[in-house]
């Protein structure tokens, strides 16, 4: 027999206790700060807590002061990840060990969420690619929260309460910290979604960030547990013959809208509301409109056509699984739980999609369309069947929003290539994670019956990564290599007619003018190209390429972001501006 020790099994997750959503709300009995316990990467923390994504540092620069590390090891504060206890709101709301710990589980719980979508390690998008991000939970005194490319840091403030007997700390709000570490992923991800573009890539960041945050707290079943109890403007819900039950009639998606969303919406920014935290409260009431485009222009606004979509999607494929329940015409009601169980799994399969919906858009120039298509190819990927509806729920949504998918396919994903690609003197086991090989194969399929490519444009792949999808429905991994060629070209205004874009009107001959185009390439398990996704920055053999340019340049253009004085393109700020408090500022977010 053997003397040898028996081998602990590898934990790979732990549970710590968050804000299920933000203090404002309480539990079902309307006393307590309704809390989860939800699952993180598990990881030797140093004091700080600071692992090897995540680094808090709570340093306060309003006050310059810096507050004692969190100690992991510390054996005192193992009751705030029991299953069974209960954090007293004193904590919640006064102690800043618990801030360092909610922020920090919070932040690597939506990094999880992300990889796990994707299936695969997520770099964040600092320019030295380092690997940890710096979190101050009480970075200054100011209603404010924003993620900072430059400090690679997320910053979170505080503000007194409007009662003005306590501070409202930003970093107890889990859709704010949700919400800016989504912006930290998707520059990440998808670093040129910072830049100047259409008005649709404008507003995409915010409404993206929005999405992951609702669709993260709505993915907790506690928290849509306690909103189906919650009353609503005074008035209790509509219950069956015992406690605890749903009836048909509320199982309804009118009526799922009115109390679950519409409580949510209630509860969303009464404290938080000087950040700015109610688009969930807008993006509920938004009355469907083909014109919705035209009449939001500005960014934010704009994006919360995203959020009331993907917020009434969520919605429909949930009601749609609990009539499903009633089909039994004797069943009059259902358990409360199990139609919660529901509600949270339909928001943790959107919550996948939408993410895993970025590698299948281009690397620049989003438009809310090609995001529906992509959405479209992602679900189609890995449930061929669409046995949830949930496809057609976003087709449906979109569409009453005057949005249309990018593909002219029949089910509104992308096609894949009729071209016959060139592989002769490229090597798919380096394609598979080397740019300088993907590379080759660009360049040897540049031309118009291939990748249709611009030779005159500098072009370089800036990214290449192996993915895993789980397929449910046959149990099967599926293996793909996305990679983003980039090409750009830098021109004076005086030559866009050259290549068939117009001058934006008003515009000086003299002004330089940088033009961005690129694709996203999805190759299979096989090293076969399954999606080219994207334009080229030029393509003399469509129009409609030069068209969408000339469109862009006249946008940006009316909107400000070339300097009328010295010619020059601004970035989009990757951060939220310092917003001064004062009762009589109308208070919003900005790019």
């Amino acid at each position: 027999m053997s003397d040898a020790a028996p081998v602990t099994p590898l934990v790979r997750t732990t549970k710590m206790r968050v804000v299920a959503q933000d203090p404002s709300v309480g539990a079902s009995n309307g006393k307590a700060i309704l809390t989860a316990l939800v699952d993180v990467p598990a990881e030797v923390l140093a004091s700080g807590p600071r692992g090897y994504r995540v680094q808090v540092v709570d340093y306060d620069a309003s006050t310059r002061r810096l507050y004692p590390p969190l100690d992991p090891g510390d054996s005192s504060e193992a009751w705030m990840a029991a299953p069974d206890s209960t954090v007293p709101d004193s904590v919640i709301l006064e102690d800043p060990r618990f801030h360092a710990r909610n922020t920090y589980a919070l932040i690597m719980r939506t990094l999880a969420r992300f990889e796990f979508a994707l299936g695969r390690r997520i770099r964040w998008g600092f320019a030295n690619e380092g690997h940890q991000i710096n979190v101050a939970p009480h970075a200054f005194a100011d209603a404010n929260a924003f993620y900072s490319q430059r400090d690679e840091a997320l910053l979170f403030g505080y503000f007194a309460s409007r009662s003005g007997n306590r501070n409202v700390f930003s970093c107890l709000s889990h859709d704010i910290v949700v919400h800016e570490t989504t912006h930290a992923l998707l520059d990440g991800l998808r670093n040129r979604y910072m830049e100047p573009s259409s008005p649709d890539q404008a507003a995409f960041h915010e409404g993206f960030a929005d999405v992951v945050a609702l669709l993260s707290v709505f993915a907790q079943q506690e928290v849509v547990a306690a909103l189906m109890d919650r009353p609503l403007d005074g008035r209790a819900r509509q219950r069956g013959p015992e406690a605890g039950v749903l009836m048909k009639e509320d199982a309804k998606l009118e009526n799922l809208r009115d109390s679950t969303l519409s409580a949510v919406a209630e509860e969303f920014g009464k404290e938080m509301s000087p950040i700015g935290r109610s688009s969930l409260r807008h993006s509920a009431t938004m009355t469907p409109s083909k014109d919705a485009l035209k009449q939001f222009i500005e960014a934010h606004d704009r994006g919360e056509i995203v959020v009331a979509v993907m917020l009434n999607a969520f919605l429909a494929v949930w009601a749609t699984r609990l009539q499903q329940l009633f089909r039994d015409p004797r069943t009059r009601f259902i358990d409360r739980t199990r139609a919660a169980e529901e509600g949270a799994r339909v928001a943790d399969y959107l919550l996948t999609l939408a993410i895993r919906a970025l590698d299948y858009a281009p690397p620049v120039h989003l438009e809310f369309g090609t995001y529906l298509t992509a959405m479209l190819t992602a679900d189609r990927e890995v449930r061929p069947a669409d046995e949830l509806q949930l496809r057609q729920q976003l087709r449906d949504w979109f569409g009453r929003f005057g949005i249309t998918p990018a593909a002219v396919s029949g089910d509104g994903a992308w096609l894949q290539p009729a071209s016959r690609f060139s592989f002769e003197r490229t090597r798919f086991e380096s394609m598979q994670r080397d740019a300088d090989e993907v590379f080759r194969f660009v360049w040897e399929n540049r031309d118009r019956r291939k990748l249709s490519l611009y030779e005159g444009a500098y072009t370089r792949v800036i990214s290449v990564r192996p993915c895993f999808r789980f397929a449910p429905e046959d149990g099967f991994v599926l293996r793909e290599t996305v990679a983003e060629v980039l090409q750009q070209i830098r021109l004076s205004a005086g030559e866009l007619s050259r290549y068939g874009v117009r001058q934006p009107d008003g515009m000086p001959s003299e002004a330089d003018v940088m033009l961005f185009g690129g694709l996203t390439l999805v190759f299979d398990e096989y090293g076969g190209v399954k999606y080219v996704i994207g334009d080229a920055v030029l393509d003399p053999t469509r129009p409609e390429v030069q068209e969408r340019q000339s469109a862009r340049l006249q946008s940006l253009w009316e909107r400000g972001f070339y300097s009328k004085k010295k010619f020059s393109m601004r970035r989009f700020s990757a951060v939220h501006r310092r917003r001064a408090l004062s009762s009589l500022a109308q208070i919003h977010e900005e790019w």
